[in-house]
């Protein structure tokens, strides 16, 4: 009869960690949280050189209602080698992912990323516009 109960217990909580676990919240194709926020912003901007050391004159003065961030460097600026970063909105994603460094040589194209809101229904491109201080 003893073996009967602790069986019995023991398939109760089978059972349980079974349903609990089969109403995991969603994660989309990076594994991040699917959730219900709709808010899909840039808050912060960063841009580094290759020593890691910012290479901003200024703060980026960021857009949200025009979808742009502009950011002043420092003269000489190896505009080949910069490591941007972004703050996000709690739950939003970039697209494309940052790997390694952007080359922003091309002024006359600026690069593009696309903010993605946590509930992945809200896309918003932004436009990081970088201008060179002129020389001192």
């Amino acid at each position: 009869m003893k073996k009967y109960i602790i069986t019995l217990i023991s398939l109760f909580f089978i059972t349980f960690a079974w349903v609990r676990c089969s109403k995991d919240l969603p994660v989309d194709s990076d594994g991040l949280l699917i959730t219900t926020r709709a808010q899909c912003y840039v808050s912060n901007f960063e841009l580094l050189g290759a020593d890691f050391l910012t290479v901003r004159t200024a703060a980026a003065v960021i857009d949200t209602t025009a979808q742009t961030v502009n950011c002043t460097v420092f003269y000489g600026t190896d505009l080949k080698n910069l490591y941007p970063q972004f703050s996000l909105v709690t739950d939003a994603k970039l697209d494309p992912k940052i790997v390694g460094k952007t080359d922003f040589s091309d002024l006359t194209h600026p690069k593009q990323w696309t903010v993605i809101s946590g509930n992945r229904k809200v896309k918003k491109t932004y436009t990081v516009y970088i201008t060179v201080q002129p020389k001192p």
